[in-house]
């Protein structure tokens, strides 16, 4: 299932695994991602599940329709937010989710103005500033950049990353420390990099990561490595 991860001052973040949940191949087996393919009512039982074993309600949580934008949200009730790939609140009783497969979550808190905010920032939303626009959004909730605490959970790789030659300079014209080259010696992304770079542009110090490539743990969803496959979650809530 995943280990729930202490931020301090009562928020907690968690990163699902693959197994675990009641999906067939090849969305095998706690995938929580509606727009894979997969049966709706599996989706629904693992999210359930996913929810009760970290100790939260499933009907607390807020869910994105991502799109790989750079568009963030307020939520102010549980469900489904809208269409975004960042959504922001100040309620204490809600949980944050952001699906992912080979892109990075981004989990981000300001305990102390009590302001969560999660975001989906794929090789687009990466470009865009997807990260930053998070931090700015907590802001016009009350939260100051630098109390906030982010988690990145995992993603893939710069090294295993590759992309053509003109994606990589087309990606880094708005976020240069994405570019980097692979262990091929090929042209490639490096997500982590250039959205750890964003967020300390906007202030942010205290930057946590996950650390795993998603294409080179079989315990998470990949879908460079797997594809059809599932969406794991990143979650964030306060108890």
């Amino acid at each position: 299932m995943g280990n729930v991860i202490d931020l301090g001052r009562g928020v907690r973040a968690a990163v699902t695994e693959r197994h675990g949940g009641v999906s067939a191949p090849p969305y095998d087996s706690l995938n929580l991602g509606f727009g894979s393919g997969d049966e709706r009512e599996a989706v629904l039982a693992n999210r359930k599940a996913a929810a009760r074993d970290l100790g939260f309600e499933v009907d607390r949580v807020v869910w994105m329709n991502q799109v790989h934008s750079a568009d963030v949200l307020v939520a102010t009730e549980p469900g489904g937010v809208g269409t975004c790939d960042g959504v922001v609140t100040t309620r204490s009783d809600l949980v944050l989710a952001s699906m992912a497969a080979d892109c990075l979550p981004v989990l981000a808190a300001d305990a102390e103005a009590g302001v969560l905010g999660a975001a989906h920032s794929g090789r687009l939303g990466t470009a865009n500033g997807v990260a930053a626009n998070l931090v700015a959004a907590m802001a016009d909730q009350g939260a100051v950049a630098d109390r906030i605490t982010v988690f990145l959970g995992p993603a893939i790789c710069g090294g295993c990353y590759e992309v053509p030659p003109h994606v990589r300079d087309e990606t880094a014209r708005d976020a240069p420390e994405a570019a980097c080259t692979t262990r091929e010696g090929t042209a490639g992304v490096d997500m982590r990099a250039a959205v750890t770079a964003q967020l300390r542009r906007a202030g942010v110090t205290d930057i946590r990561s996950d650390g795993r490539c998603t294409l080179e743990s079989p315990e998470l969803f990949s879908h460079r490595g797997q594809a059809p496959t599932g969406r794991f979650a990143s979650f964030l809530w306060r108890v």
